[in-house]
């Protein structure tokens, strides 16, 4: 049985005070004791959040890290050893907007991938297909190959420590959502095409659904048979909301 997992991603969002809040909001909220829990604050308030989450059980990730696992002369780079050095034990790997906006490839994120498994963190490898490859019906090819990239560099067996999110990208940030019908095709193919690898690897991982998720949708998203959980925007940046999706990803 794949335990649930909710991460909020809180994007370049927030201030010393807003943040430390929000912190204190979610640590008032009722969450489900059957699911893992986590937020990806912004760089600056990691340290803030890291504080703050001592005595709870909300587990700390990062939204990046740099391709090289030691320190060294990257300037504005953070290592994944740094990351862990502050506790932090998860990391986004792969996002669309680094992906897009960083042009990040393959091969970096697959970097990236490796240094956060060599520093004991958990990636989260994110995949997600453009709305013109959709059209084309590229979509489960899209994020095959993104999963492929890092097996080839990484191997099957390092998925066995990972989490996998599937964000289509048309869907984040968008209120564009992928049906529950749509999110659990691409599910479904991904956990097939990782099974042609290693079929018990395929079994255990834990597969995200993000693209514009809140917690009018989070049910009917949550109850798809291999959807194990959302890695969720803009609704994380409200605790109620956010604890109103956790609590549908615990029922």
């Amino acid at each position: 049985m794949r335990r649930p997992m909710v991460a909020g991603n809180w994007k370049m969002n927030g201030t010393l005070q807003s943040v430390a809040d929000l912190l204190s909001a979610l640590k008032g909220e009722k969450l489900p004791e059957n699911i893992d829990v986590a937020v990806f604050p912004s760089l600056p308030h990691l340290q803030l959040a890291q504080q703050s989450l001592q005595d709870s059980k909300i587990q700390l990730g990062a939204q990046d890290c740099a391709v090289q696992l030691e320190e060294g002369a990257l300037t504005g780079e953070t290592s994944a050893m740094q990351l862990r050095d502050l506790n932090c034990g998860l990391v986004l790997v792969g996002h669309s907007e680094r992906r897009e906006l960083q042009s990040e490839d393959d091969q970096v994120i697959c970097r990236k991938f490796i240094a956060a498994q060599a520093a004991g963190m958990t990636p989260i490898l994110c995949v997600g297909e453009t709305l013109a490859q959709r059209e084309q019906g590229q979509a489960i090819s899209t994020v095959a190959a993104q999963v492929d990239a890092v097996i080839a560099g990484a191997g099957v067996q390092a998925l066995s420590k990972a989490v996998l999110a599937y964000e289509p990208v048309w869907a984040i940030g968008t209120g564009l959502t992928a049906t529950p019908e749509q999110a659990q095709e691409v599910h479904a193919a991904l956990r097939e095409h990782i099974a042609s690898y290693d079929a018990e690897i395929a079994q255990q991982l834990r597969i995200l659904y993000g693209g514009s998720v809140k917690a009018a949708n989070a049910v009917e998203l949550f109850t798809q048979k291999d959807i194990d959980g959302g890695l969720i925007g803009g609704a994380s940046l409200k605790a109620d909301e956010f604890g109103a999706i956790c609590r549908a990803a615990g029922n």
